[in-house]
């Protein structure tokens, strides 16, 4: 099948959440023999060599467009009344370069990495015009206008007044595309209950969860011992919830696991970190790495990985990959939304400050258990979180198509 993937970022490298789902996709699709086409904008330049690279290795055709001024794109969808998110990632020259691969390519799918992307499908002039249409599919991935929301709940004005503006329409966005679409993915089963409750009930709406590649993600050899224990955050750390998350457990646990062990270290290993997660390493038992070149040494080195998130749902693959890597995991209910994990088990569930810390002593005072909830986390990975596995739905729906 030749299959048209609209990207709202170059997939690749896959690095973080949303580029490791589509990036999955377009590899597993391509693998099964089907013709991948991506169209994306992009920012920066240097993501032409990511461009390239999945132009020699993965994808059929790539075309990518850059992106005007950020302002100048926001300040469009201000007055034309669009949902910011749709705002940013629209260019008319990705427009019009889609559109005149439709109207001469015959595409039997078109895949849209999040709910942004279905405005390059609204606004061509060619798609209706088609005498066999694609099947068209949405990848919404998490529940975003739910996000907003929540953003808007924990914010003061002006900003309270975005968060609500952008709310309300991408929630109406939200329901346009389950409309029009033939399928919509979301992470987890959670999402799905949360997207039926607050945006539109359809029965066209499915799961499709996160996958994890177990030759990327693995539990190191030989476990050096530390000789205080090492807890390790990992995330993009300007993204609104992970950096709430980060200064929360900062704030609120931090101070009372260092009066039990004054010797620990806190890791915060991810890209882009704001002024006030760098502040953080004021603190000498604090760590901000910034960017790194490999993740993996960070899960290896360190002794309990945290995932003390308030805000945003959806599969965290940052978890995955600490199960992965055989790691225990505390985290906020929150945190384990999607996860097919056993409290207890594979996971440690805390929600309050003191939670968190007396769970923290507990996994530190008794290293059997906490081997033991890394060892049945890396056993849940290999047994139900491969991509082609996670991915199966799609494939499924796409062999719909193959047999009209």
């Amino acid at each position: 099948m030749n299959i048209l993937i609209l990207s709202h970022r170059v997939p690749f490298p896959p690095n973080k959440g949303e580029k490791i789902r589509t990036f999955h996709q377009i590899q597993h699709l391509s693998e099964l023999g089907h013709q991948i086409h991506l169209f994306s904008p992009y920012e920066d330049p240097a993501e032409l060599a990511y461009f390239a690279a999945l132009g020699e290795s993965l994808c059929q055709s790539v075309t990518a467009t850059p992106l005007q001024n950020k302002a100048i794109r926001l300040s469009i969808g201000l007055i034309k009344g669009q949902s910011m998110s749709v705002a940013n990632f629209y260019d008319k020259s990705l427009q019009q370069q889609f559109d005149q691969f439709l109207s001469v390519n015959n595409v039997d799918a078109i895949i849209c990495s999040a709910s942004s992307m279905a405005e390059y499908v609204f606004n061509s002039t060619v798609l209706n015009r088609l005498d066999a249409k694609p099947l068209l599919i949405m990848d919404f991935m998490d529940v975003d206008s739910d996000k907003w929301g929540q953003y808007q709940q924990s914010s003061r004005f002006p900003m309270s007044w975005v968060y609500a503006r952008e709310q309300r329409l991408l929630a109406h966005y939200e329901r346009q595309i389950v409309k029009e679409f033939d399928a919509s993915y979301l992470i987890a089963q959670a999402e799905v209950t949360l997207f039926n409750q607050k945006v539109i009930k359809s029965d066209k709406v499915h799961v499709m969860g996160n996958g994890l590649d177990t030759s990327v993600f693995y539990p190191p050899k030989v476990k050096q011992p530390n000789p205080a224990p090492v807890f390790l955050f990992t995330g993009v750390m300007d993204y609104k919830p992970n950096e709430d998350a980060v200064i929360w457990f900062v704030n609120s646990c931090w101070p009372s696991i260092i009066g039990e062990h004054p010797n620990a270290r806190f890791i915060i290993a991810g890209m882009n970190p704001s002024a006030d997660i760098k502040q953080l390493a004021q603190d000498k038992s604090i760590e901000v790495t910034g960017f790194v070149e490999d993740i993996l040494p960070y899960y290896h080195q360190a002794d309990i990985f945290v995932a003390p998130f308030r805000l945003a749902r959806g599969v965290q693959n940052k978890v995955l990959q600490a199960f992965a890597c055989a790691l225990p995991v505390i985290s906020t209910p929150m945190g384990a939304e999607g996860i097919l994990c056993q409290t207890g088990q594979d996971i440690v569930i805390a929600a309050t400050p003191e939670e968190f810390v007396s769970q923290a002593n507990r996994l530190i005072s008794q290293p059997e258990l906490s081997q033991s909830i890394g060892q049945s986390a890396l056993q849940l990975i290999q047994s139900h979180y491969s991509w082609q596995g996670q991915l199966q739905p799609l494939v499924n729906l796409l062999g719909t198509k193959d047999k009209q």
